[in-house]
């Protein structure tokens, strides 16, 4: 028990670092860390994923906004749009598949990698 626990923390880290260094992304690691290093099935990984993302989101904007770093004013329409996206996932995420679940996820990595680099 002693080991998975560090398991845990590990990937709890990898999230909150990348949320910190990129302002988001952090469920982009933490999904297949669950997944991979602490044998969540997957559609639990994805749900775990949102819950421990969310707190570390408000923290990595309560430090960006101290900073000054955070335009909420800018933030705003993206905010009632992600609500709304996030309640309709939230809504179809048990009636979708796992493997396409799994699919989308990975297109996603897919286009922000290449994103990335152009």
């Amino acid at each position: 028990m002693k080991e998975a626990r560090w398991r845990y923390l590990a990937a709890g880290a990898a999230a909150g670092l990348c949320n910190g260094f990129f302002g988001g992304g952090g469920g982009s690691v933490l999904v297949p860390a669950l997944t991979g290093i602490c044998g969540l099935e997957q559609r639990r990984a994805f749900a775990t994923s949102v819950a421990v993302i969310l707190p570390l989101c408000a923290l990595s904007a309560g430090i960006y906004l101290m900073r000054g770093g955070l335009d909420l004013v800018a933030a705003l329409p993206y905010l009632a749009g992600g609500a709304l996206g996030g309640w309709a996932g939230g809504r179809w995420f048990g009636g979708i598949k796992v493997c396409w679940l799994r699919r989308a996820f990975g297109l996603l990595l897919l286009y922000g990698g290449v994103r990335s680099f152009l």
